[in-house]
């Protein structure tokens, strides 16, 4: 769908420079989503992996694959193109399809209208939950279950409820420690 150059703006690696490659395509359907457009894949014409690898090289050594959902698509052609370039490549995905690929860094971010694939559970570096209400509480410490122990745990408010739901997440962090805070810091920064 698109690719771009930014400072990383949630989770664990927050402020970090990266590539970011958003891929189009999507059926997991949050009505929160930020980025709808990405959901149809037949709107965003493929690109050539040799391309993207290229652009990516120009700019950075960690490259973040988003969506959409990328685990729509197989991603080891991708992920073995942009480590052969000697590139640290991260994704950020609901988990809803099987994993593929190669990853340095797995953000899981579930979703309750598409739950993960066990093996997403397994292989999540960071498990992000979106707040979007009272009752995404229970559904985190649910996801927080099934994740690895080595697992980072963060609780990020959905951006159109930050004002009501972000100190209701600070009091949450602040009597669950082994939780941390997420926020979408490039749009108080505004950036992409």
């Amino acid at each position: 769908m698109e690719e771009f150059y930014t400072i990383q703006g949630e989770g664990f690696h927050t402020g970090t420079a990266a590539y970011f490659i958003r891929v189009g395509g999507c059926d997991v359907g949050c009505h929160w989503c930020d980025v709808k457009e990405s959901w149809d894949a037949n709107l965003h014409p493929p690109t050539a992996t040799s391309e993207i690898v290229a652009h990516a090289r120009q700019y950075a050594d960690t490259v973040v694959v988003t969506g959409g959902e990328p685990l729509t698509w197989d991603m080891s052609v991708l992920t073995s193109e942009l480590k052969s370039q000697g590139m640290r490549v991260h994704i950020e995905t609901s988990g809803a399809y099987p994993v593929t690929g190669n990853w340095d860094w797995f953000c899981l971010s579930p979703k309750k209208t598409k739950l993960p694939v066990d093996e997403a559970y397994d292989c999540a570096d960071e498990l992000k939950v979106i707040i979007h209400n009272k009752h995404d509480f229970i559904f985190a410490e649910q996801q927080a279950e099934k994740v690895n122990v080595n697992a980072i745990l963060f609780l990020q408010p959905e951006w159109s409820k930050r004002e009501e739901m972000t100190p209701l997440i600070v009091d949450y962090v602040m009597s669950n420690p082994k939780w941390r805070v997420s926020l979408q810091t490039h749009k108080y920064l505004n950036i992409p």
